[in-house]
């Protein structure tokens, strides 16, 4: 008996000290998620980044092609684009009034401005910008129901590397282009996916 209770005995102490290290290992899991979390999920910096970068999206080079209607607007006053056109199924216009009966692949001089593959977005994913607040546009851009089935890190690679979207910076002549470079508007949208996506309120 004598024996046993001595070993009962010894048990307890290895188990309060195995208990204690099994504490110690999760606290400090715990706190490596923690930390990783924080660093990925700057939501402060993250909705400073996209307003920023919103500057770009709300200048008429975008908003243009990404009406609140059916049809495009024009110049920097946005006004209607001239012969009706609309938007069509795919984008790129309806019946004979295709995009590119106007739009080539690069800007004619005093003429329609142009870049391979000239279109709007389609109807089942228009892609608004017009009227939309900050917040708006973020949560939309965010959204793979409204984005084409998109992660954050393939819209960005669309805003580096899509020919439409760099257009916006070399429009042609008598067309402004956003304050903003595009090196900077990348870094900008680049940081808001780094750091967690949160949108502006």
């Amino acid at each position: 008996m004598a024996s046993l209770k001595s070993h009962g005995r010894m048990k307890t102490p290895f188990l309060v000290i195995l208990v204690a290290g099994l504490f110690i290992v999760l606290a400090g899991m715990f706190s490596c998620l923690n930390r990783a979390t924080a660093d990925n999920q700057d939501i402060a910096g993250a909705r400073k980044a996209f307003t920023e970068a919103a500057e770009v999206l709300f200048h008429p080079r975008c908003q243009n092609c990404h009406p609140a209607g059916d049809a495009p607007t024009i110049r920097d006053d946005m006004q209607p684009h001239q012969f009706n056109v609309k938007r069509g199924p795919g984008g790129k216009g309806v019946g004979t009034m295709n995009c590119t009966l106007c739009h080539g692949e690069a800007n004619k001089p005093g003429g329609a401005p142009g870049v391979a593959n000239w279109h709007m977005p389609p109807e089942s994913m228009p892609m608004v910008f017009q009227g939309r607040t900050p917040g708006e546009l973020c949560r939309q851009l965010k959204d793979p129901k409204q984005n084409g089935g998109r992660t954050g890190e393939q819209v960005i690679d669309h805003i580096d590397k899509d020919p439409l979207v760099l257009w916006g910076w070399n429009p042609g002549e008598g067309r402004t282009v956003p304050k903003m470079s595009h090196k900077e508007f990348s870094a900008k949208m680049h940081e808001w996916v780094k750091k967690g996506a949160a949108c502006p309120e």
